[in-house]
């Protein structure tokens, strides 16, 4: 068979229906995005309908990309935080304009597109201990599990004596997630295939019937103009010195964000080699990164892998296979975003919080004994959720790294590649518009 052949399918110990409902149960768990991103774009005074489709349109792009040319069983879409960032901060606060921004977003994907290609980045990536490797898939989990409780209402802001306090337990949607939290384990115990989709299925299902879900009037509709934001990117704006800082922001973000993002999925999904890395990286991250230079002219922030992927991969995906379905769902909500976008933050939250749990398993074979290997894993998987930012969590561990290794005389062990990251990262921490 073709599928069989072409994604290796036997090779990987998986099958086409297993790949199905992987790329299936990766799509409803990031199908947010569709709706939440252009809302976040909306604050900046990008038009919401050009938005959607400029969301949608990325997400497949990369997507297809990622499961035709790289064949890994990772999603792409535009990153939730850097929308915020350019959103809140750069458009909101600094005062540009989204059209400078996404200026920016371009010359950062032109960039990744340039250093990918001259296996910069794969370089880079090998240079990572193996120790701050496994840190980035906990860390992806914990953060993943902490996005989950809040989500599902089941942790909500607190007070500023006390950030985060436990939601309302007694309100409906709360008790929702809980039982979903708890079937999509129970699926798991009795090995049922499928079983983070089933969970989210069934708890939208149940939603939609006693009311909590207000199912939509129209089911299918024609996507939203796109004209709006297609080609209105300011790059002549984006290069002015005033803007280098959102620029330098914006390529480590993303640099960092996607990085530790494969080779955190990676590892739990036993993707690596025996060196610890990821074979072939560079297709992945020239995914990302075409991708990048693709939304920004479609009209949309930076892209690149999603960490709600592990969510597939957990469900058995291991081929591009999942990310093709992705793809095509993406695709298919362009007419149906109507009926993809009624499932409940309650209804995937429980998922999240049930991937983030399966992913932090790697924390066993983290080297708690050395203290300059323990101390930079620690501060990327604390702060990844403490600061809710990927790139803080990972670019904090990239400067602490080679610091202790100074201070403790064994500076030999720091790999050329990570002083580059300690520099990059360095200046990430200076220039970032506070």
């Amino acid at each position: 068979m073709f599928l069989n052949r072409f994604f290796k399918l036997q090779e990987l110990g998986t099958n086409v229906k297993q790949e199905v409902i992987a790329g299936a149960t990766t799509f409803i768990t990031m199908s947010y995005i569709i709706i939440v991103n252009p809302k976040i774009l909306e604050a900046a005074g990008m038009p919401f309908g050009a938005s959607m489709t400029a969301t949608i349109l990325s997400a497949f792009f990369g997507t297809i990309l990622m499961g035709l040319y790289a064949r890994r069983p990772f999603a792409i879409a535009p990153y939730m935080g850097e929308n915020a960032f350019i959103a809140y901060t750069v458009v909101k606060v600094l005062g540009y304009s989204w059209q400078t921004a996404l200026g920016a977003i371009f010359i950062g994907g032109v960039l990744f597109t340039l250093i990918t290609i001259l296996k910069i980045r794969s370089w880079l990536a090998s240079a990572i201990p193996e120790n701050l490797k496994i840190a980035f898939a906990v860390g992806i989990g914990l953060f993943l599990t902490f996005i989950g409780l809040n989500e599902s209402g089941i942790v909500k802001l607190g007070v500023p004596g006390a950030p985060v306090h436990v939601g309302n337990l007694t309100d409906l949607q709360v008790i929702l997630a809980i039982v979903g939290f708890l079937l999509i384990s129970f699926f798991l115990y009795r090995k049922i295939k499928g079983a983070i989709l089933i969970g989210i299925l069934s708890i939208t299902f149940v939603a939609a019937i006693i009311g909590v879900v207000r199912l939509p009037d129209n089911f299918i509709s024609m996507p939203p103009d796109i004209s709006e934001t297609f080609l209105k990117l300011d790059i002549v704006g984006a290069l002015s010195w005033g803007f280098f800082s959102v620029i330098l922001t914006v390529f480590i973000m993303d640099f960092v964000d996607t990085m530790g993002t494969l080779l955190g999925v990676s590892l739990k999904a036993g993707l690596l080699d025996e060196r610890g890395e990821l074979p072939e990286i560079e297709k992945p991250m020239l995914c990302d990164a075409l991708a990048t230079v693709v939304g920004a002219l479609l009209g949309t922030t930076t892209t690149g892998t999603y960490i709600e992927s592990a969510a597939g991969i957990e469900s058995g995906g291991r081929s591009g296979l999942t990310a093709v379905v992705t793809a095509f769902l993406f695709l298919l909500a362009l007419f149906f975003s109507p009926l993809f976008a009624i499932v409940p933050p309650f209804a995937y939250g429980p998922a999240l919080i049930i991937v983030g749990m399966l992913m932090i398993s790697p924390i066993v074979n983290l080297n708690l004994n050395d203290f300059t290997e323990f101390v930079p894993s620690f501060l990327i998987i604390i702060l990844m959720s403490f600061t809710y930012n990927i790139g803080i969590g990972m670019t904090a561990g990239f400067v602490a790294y080679p610091i202790l290794k100074i201070f403790s005389g064994r500076f030999k062990e720091v790999h050329i590649g990570m002083w580059i990251l300690f520099v990059l990262s360095l200046l990430f921490f200076i220039f970032y518009p506070y």
